[in-house]
């Protein structure tokens, strides 16, 4: 009678995790087993491949200047965009949830947290396209872009000779991670206040008592408490510095999905857009689309193992 209630069990959660399994199969493993395909032949990605070239693809890769590039600049991405944001984050949380210390009902965040919690939020909530009409009027690059208009008013630089900023080959990239680092620390900054939230206000109350300052409160108490958030919020945030397709290709100059000038802001994602759409290379842009996805795996498996710790109870 056991046997037979676990085999009616067993074959009821199989039924039902046949149809969603088969979908993931077909969406998302199928493609991707199809792109390490194509990217063994020489595919046009209009007519079927007509030639299997092997690891060609891949060889050239390494030898491609461009490509070389793109990949430098999605290093520089990785490694500081996780970083500004994440401290951003936990630093604005901090301050909104335990920054005010001790108040009438015991620790309290900074007065007007709620109103500041929104206002850092919002550029969460705008899309690609609002976002890039407004850092296309930010970025001008005469007198009436806003940040030469204020650079000029505040006497910075000389109202005839107004920054380029997307323009300049070593500005345009650090415009685009300043974008991503803006829009992006509302969203942890709201992760990072939840789970503060989620500790218990005694061991705050206990720290004071103690007389703990405020960086040993974060230090020893909040960071520890919160690694697991951090260590998801590196993940995403690694993921996205491999990607920043949208805001590259709409924002920076070049003939097609930006990446200018002189491809000092191309990255991964648009120079693998232009190989496959624009000079009809689908096999070598498959071939990106395989590395791509290898080191994303890589890094994320990476930040999981070395940033693991033990789990810390209250």
């Amino acid at each position: 009678m056991r046997l037979r209630r676990t085999l009616r069990k067993d074959l009821f959660v199989t039924a039902f995790l046949i149809c969603p399994t088969g979908l993931y199969a077909a969406f998302v493993l199928w493609p991707y087993l199809e792109t390490f395909g194509y990217s063994l032949t020489d595919w046009s990605g209009v007519a079927p491949p007509s030639r299997f070239v092997g690891l060609e693809n891949y060889s050239r890769l390494f030898k491609d200047e461009v490509f070389l590039a793109a990949l430098w600049h999605n290093a520089q991405l990785l490694v500081v965009l996780p970083v500004v944001t994440i401290v951003l984050a936990l630093f604005f949380a901090f301050m909104l949830n335990v920054g005010g210390r001790r108040g009438a009902a015991g620790v309290r965040g900074i007065f007007g947290s709620a109103f500041y919690r929104t206002v850092f939020f919002l550029p969460q909530v705008l899309s690609v396209a609002i976002l890039v009409i407004m850092f296309q009027a930010a970025y001008r690059s005469d007198s009436a872009g806003l940040l030469n208009g204020i650079a000029a008013t505040l006497g910075l630089i000389d109202p005839r000779s107004p920054l380029p900023w997307l323009a300049s080959p070593d500005a345009v990239l650090w415009c685009i991670l300043a974008i991503l680092v803006w829009q992006g620390v509302g969203f942890y900054l709201v992760l990072f206040s939840a789970a503060m939230q989620s500790i218990p206000k005694e061991i705050f109350e206990a720290s004071l008592l103690d007389g703990a300052s405020r960086r040993q409160t974060f230090m020893r108490i909040i960071l520890p408490l919160l690694w697991d958030s951090v260590q998801t919020a590196w993940v995403y945030l690694a993921i996205a510095a491999m990607d920043a397709f949208a805001l590259v290709a709409s924002l920076t100059p070049g003939s097609s999905y930006g990446g200018g000038p002189d491809h000092r802001s191309e990255v991964l994602a648009t120079y693998l857009m232009r190989n496959f759409l624009a000079f009809g290379n689908a096999g070598y842009a498959c071939a990106m689309g395989v590395v791509i996805f290898v080191i994303t795996l890589a890094l994320s498996l990476a930040v999981l193992r070395f940033t693991r710790r033990d789990s810390v109870e209250y």
